[in-house]
């Protein structure tokens, strides 16, 4: 297990943990490979890794390393 910072808490996740997965458990919502919810709704969340925005396309290749800090930032709609 290692232990990562997704919007300043603490989260333990298995070894080998990507982008999608941290995105997956924080959202608790089962996502495909390519980061799109697996029941075909909208997801609107952008992904921070150490301060460096990480597009959808990279999310299944970019593994976390120990320490690792995550912002999830949700699309809000409004006026």
């Amino acid at each position: 297990m290692i232990t990562v910072t997704i919007n300043g808490d603490a989260v333990e996740l298995p070894d080998d943990s990507t982008v999608v997965d941290a995105v997956a458990a924080t959202l608790d919502r089962e996502l495909d490979p390519d980061g799109r919810p697996s029941d075909g709704g909208r997801l609107g969340v952008a992904v921070s890794l150490d301060a460096a925005v990480v597009p959808r396309s990279a999310w299944a290749s970019t593994t976390l390393a120990p320490d690792a800090e995550i912002e999830l930032v949700t699309a809000v709609q409004g006026g």
